[in-house]
């Protein structure tokens, strides 16, 4: 699957690893945020070596057991949301793509009906 293009222009920052963790693809969001690490060199390394203890170990299990982690993060003034979820091609388990929105400082929330 071509990930990088596929989200190209997209206003997140995608990562997309395998199920070892090797980087396999980086939106230009991403390669941006990620620009003091490395930016496009982070291509081919493995996303355990950029994550420090206790995270690593989370990672590792994410790996592992496919599972999925979110959770909210702010640095310097920015909030963002970063969903890490499985993907799959072809029905089969193939690692995981990392999602990182802004949260804007003022949001709606809806409450809608079944």
């Amino acid at each position: 699957m071509d990930f990088a293009n596929f989200f190209k222009g997209f206003p997140g920052a995608v990562t997309v690893c395998d199920r070892d963790g090797v980087i396999l693809a980086m939106n230009d969001r991403a390669l941006e945020t990620f620009a003091a690490d490395g930016g496009d060199r982070l291509l081919g390394t493995n996303a355990l070596s950029c994550h420090p203890e206790p995270a690593r170990s989370k990672l590792k299990s994410m790996l592992a057991e496919g599972l999925t982690n979110v959770y909210t993060i702010e640095k310097k003034g920015v909030k963002k949301l970063i969903y890490q979820a499985p993907w799959k091609e072809n029905g089969a388990y193939r690692g995981f793509l990392e999602l990182s929105l802004v949260i804007p400082e003022t949001m709606p929330h809806f409450v809608r009906g079944n």
